[in-house]
C-alpha cells in the first residue's frame, strides 16, 4: 500500500493559531515555534528525539541528519546508498548509536546501524522477499526492537531484534494474525508501530477490508488484532499510533485518495486497544501521518500534509499550530520536533527557557 505514499507537499505561509479547547481536559498552552536551518532540501520523513539536545532525522535522497545541540546545527551523516534510498524511519539511542530503515520493494527495504554517530553504517538486515515492503520500526530499550512490513503471501511481516538492531528475525507465522486482503501499513512517518512499557507494542494497518491494530504484551513474540473504527479504503486506514500508558492510546489516519474525507480519522482507547471509539479530528483536512506525545504535559502533536496541530491528553480539544506540510513528529521532555518537505524542521518548546 505504502509503495506510492509520497503525495505532493502542501506548502503555505507560516501560521500559529490558538483555538479554544472544546472538550473535558484542558489543552496545554501553545508552544513557542522556531524553524531550524538544516542545509538540505530533502523530504524529511522520520524523527527520533533522544533528549532535548540529541535528535536524529531521516528522509528521502538518502538524508540522515543529527543534532547534538538542540537543533542549532545539523550534521549530515554519511548514509549508505548515497541518495538512492528513502530512509522512512530512524531510531536514535544516543548521539553515537542509531538504526535507520529504508523502505521500498524487495531489497530496497533495509536496516542499517551505526555506533560512531553516523560516520559509518553497517547493513544489518536486507529484505529477502521481492514482494516485501517494510514500513516502520521502534525499540523497547537499547536491545529489544520491532519492525513491521506489509503482508507477503497473506502473512504480515514482523521482525524482532534482541541485540540493538545488529540482527533481526521474523516472528513465526502462527504468532501473527492472518493478513486481510490488501492489508498493509503506511510508511509515512515511522510511527505505524510503537513500543511501550513492559513488552507492549502496537502496530496499525490499513488498505485492507478494514483498518486494524495489532498488539502484543510479550515483546512481540505473539500478536492479536482488533478492528479500528477509522475510514476504510484501498488507500485508507490508520497511519500512526501513540499511547500515553498501557491503557490509553490514540490512532490517527485518513484516506489518501479522498483527502476531503475528514470523518473517522481519529480513534481512542482506554483499555489497552481492546475497544475503540471515534474521537474529534484535528483542525486540518486530509490524513494524519505522524503523532507523538509530549512527556512533560501529555499533549498530542500530530502532523499531516495539510498542517500541524496539538490536542489535550484525552484528545477532546485541538489547537492548530501550522498550516504547512509535515510528515513526522517526535518529542522529549517539554520539546517536540516536526519534520517535512524541503528539509523543514520545526522545534516546539513549551518551556522556552530550556531552549538552546
Amino acid at each position: 500500500m505504502n509503495k506510492t505514499l509520497c503525495p505532493p507537499s502542501a506548502l503555505g505561509v507560516f501560521l500559529l493559531i490558538a483555538l479554544p479547547a472544546t472538550g473535558r481536559s484542558q489543552t496545554p498552552p501553545e508552544p513557542e515555534a522556531r524553524e531550524l536551518e538544516t542545509g538540505t532540501d530533502a523530504l524529511l520523513q522520520a524523527v527520533s528525539a533522544v533528549d532535548g539536545r540529541t535528535v536524529w532525522v531521516s528522509g528521502h535522497q538518502g538524508a540522515v541528519l543529527l543534532t547534538r545541540d538542540g537543533g542549532e546545527t545539523w550534521e549530515p551523516r554519511h548514509a549508505p546508498g548515497g541518495d538512492s534510498l528513502e530512509f522512512r524511519d530512524v531510531h536514535g539511542f544516543d548521539a553515537r548509536r542509531a538504526v535507520i530503515l529504508s523502505a521500498g520493494e524487495g531489497g530496497a527495504s533495509r536496516i542499517y546501524a551505526t555506533e560512531d554517530g553516523g560516520e559509518t553504517w553497517s547493513l544489518r538486515w536486507l529484505n529477502p522477499e521481492p514482494a516485501g515492503f517494510y514500513d516502520c520500526l521502534d525499540f523497547w530499550d537499547d536491545r529489544r526492537g520491532v519492525a513491521y512490513g506489509d503482508a507477503v503471501g497473506g502473512r504480515l511481516r514482523i521482525l524482532l531484534t534482541a541485540d540493538g538492531g545488529r540482527s533481526w528475525e521474523l516472528v513465526r507465522d502462527d504468532a501473527v494474525p492472518d493478513a486481510l486482503e490488501g492489508e498493509g501499513g503506511f510508511a509515512a512517518s515511522g510511527t505505524c508501530v510503537e513500543a511501550g512499557a513492559d513488552g507492549r507494542a502496537w502496530i496499525v494497518t490499513g488498505a485492507g477490508t478494514r483498518p486494524r491494530i495489532l498488539h502484543t504484551a510479550d515483546y512481540g513474540l505473539t500478536w492479536r488484532a482488533t478492528d479500528l473504527p477509522l475510514v476504510r479504503g484501498s488507500a485508507a486506514g490508520a497511519f500512526t499510533v501513540a499511547f500515553r500508558d498501557a491503557a490509553h492510546g490514540v490512532v490517527l489516519g485518513g484516506d489518501l485518495e479522498r483527502p476531503e474525507q475528514t470523518r473517522s480519522r481519529v480513534a481512542v482507547t482506554a483499555d489497552g486497544a481492546e475497544t475503540w471509539r471515534v474521537a474529534v479530528a484535528p483542525p486540518f483536512p486530509g490524513p494524519v501521518y505522524g503523532a507523538a506525545r509530549v512527556p512533560a504535559n501529555g499533549a498530542l502533536v500530530v502532523a499531516g500534509p495539510e498542517g500541524l496541530a496539538m490536542a489535550d491528553e484525552d484528545v477532546t480539544g485541538w489547537r492548530a499550530l501550522d498550516e504547512r506540510s509535515f510528515w513526522a513528529v517526535a518529542a522529549a521532555g517539554d520539546t517536540a520536533w516536526a519534520v517535512g518537505p524541503s528539509g523543514r524542521i520545526l522545534r516546539l518548546d513549551w518551556d522556552p527557557t530550556d531552549a538552546p
